[in-house]
This record gives C-alpha cells, sequence and structure tokens, in this order.
C-alpha cells in the first residue's frame, strides 16, 4: 500500500442497527476505500456485512467485516497483544499536530469511532484521543480525514486485487470497465 509497516483497522461503537445501517455502512466503505483492512462492529448486523461483502466482491481487496460482542474486551486485548488504539473524538488532540508521530509509529492501528456518546473508558484505553476539529461533525469524515493522512493519500493511487470493476477517471461523464 503506502510502505507503511503496520494496519489499521476500524472498531464501530455503539452501532444501532434500525438508526445507523446506512452510516455504519459508510464508515466501512470510507475504511475499505481508504486503505483500511477491516471493521470491527459492536452489534451484528448481517445487512452491513453483506453490502460491504458485496463490494468487496466487485470492486476488489480483501476487507474483513467482523462483529464483537465486547467491544471494550476487544479494545483492551487490541492494546495489549496488537497496537495501539486511536479514538476519534471532536475533545481530543488536533489531528495536525500529532500526525507525523501516528505515521512513524510501526503498531497495527484500531481506530475507534462510536455513532452516539462514547463511554469515558474508551477515552481512557486509548493511547490518543484525535480529533480532526473541535466541532460536531461526522464519524465518516473524520475516519476518512485521518486515514488520508495516515496511508498518505493513498486513495489516490491504491489498487484492489481481484476487481471485477474499475473506474477510469474521466473529465466529463463516467467510465466503468468490467476486468473478468
Amino acid at each position: 500500500m503506502n510502505g507503511s509497516s503496520y494496519d489499521i483497522y476500524v472498531l464501530r461503537i455503539g452501532h444501532r442497527p434500525f438508526r445507523d445501517k446506512r452510516v455504519t455502512t459508510h464508515v466501512a466503505l470510507v475504511a475499505r476505500a481508504f486503505g483500511a483492512k477491516g471493521i470491527f462492529i459492536d452489534f451484528k448486523d448481517n445487512a452491513v456485512a453483506s453490502s460491504i461483502r458485496r463490494v468487496c466482491k466487485l470492486w476488489g481487496g480483501e476487507f474483513k467485516v467482523e462483529f464483537v460482542e465486547d467491544p471494550y474486551a476487544f479494545a483492551k486485548n487490541w492494546k495489549l497483544n496488537k497496537g495501539e488504539i486511536i479514538h476519534l473524538t471532536m475533545y481530543g488532540l488536533n489531528l495536525p499536530s500529532v500526525i507525523e508521530v501516528l505515521k512513524s509509529s510501526p503498531k497495527d492501528k484500531l481506530v475507534i469511532i462510536g455513532s452516539e456518546k462514547v463511554p469515558s473508558k474508551y477515552y481512557k484505553i486509548s493511547d490518543w484521543n484525535i480529533a480532526i476539529g473541535n466541532q460536531p461533525h461526522s464519524e465518516v469524515a473524520a475516519l476518512a480525514i485521518l486515514l488520508y493522512e495516515l496511508k498518505d493519500k493513498w486513495i489516490y493511487t491504491g489498487i484492489f486485487k481481484d476487481a471485477m470493476m474499475k473506474i477510469i477517471p474521466c473529465r466529463k461523464g463516467k467510465k466503468i470497465v468490467r476486468l473478468n
């Protein structure tokens, strides 16, 4: 991907299936498109998983979609055994002041984003509480900006293996080619 020695995953907490289905799907789509390896969701929602798996089948790439029953225990285990935790919150340090430190760390990263008020224990367990801005905003936008910076703008050059479809950039109109 971008030469970084770490992988990035997303932990979505507070998913409410009847209210957040589209937003959680968009979180997963952004995570995949911007170079994350997968998403862990705290509530089993097969519709979200099915939608993302369908995108991967058509557009290529491997992207993990898993459900976790206890997201806090999952985060604690991640921190002990796999890497560091970045919690995206408007109350955190502003990204420009810490991006180079984040990028230079070789540890795999778990990015926590909530859909509703995030319990304080996630602020405490996180290695980094990071803000894209100190105003209310979308978690989808915040994730996109963080991944854009962490993956050195990979979205512009990233290629997914095994794609069945590919977009040919056009000044006007749209062009999609079938590959397989």
